[in-house]
């Protein structure tokens, strides 16, 4: 990992076409404006760890499988699933 230090009002360049400059910092927080290419997606990174949970999360499940998840449920809850 490369670590740069930067003041307010500096920035650095990442590949040609990506700057990204710090605005504002107050105690732990700094604030970053990025410029980069439409093309090139700029997420927050908890925002791109969540969305690939969800994507595993989202995944294909056989019948199979699905028919053993609802015969556990059945005998594990005590509310009848029919009731739900």
């Amino acid at each position: 990992m490369l670590v740069i230090r930067r003041r307010m009002g500096e920035s650095l360049v990442i590949g040609g076409d990506i700057e990204v400059e710090v605005l504002e910092f107050n105690g732990s927080q700094v604030k970053l404006g990025i410029r980069a290419p439409k093309a090139i997606p700029v997420v927050r990174k908890e925002i791109l760890v969540v969305g690939t949970q969800n994507q595993a999360a989202a995944r294909f499940i056989s019948r199979t499988s699905a028919r053993e998840l609802l015969e556990k449920l059945k005998t594990s809850s005590p509310t009848p699933i029919s009731a739900l």
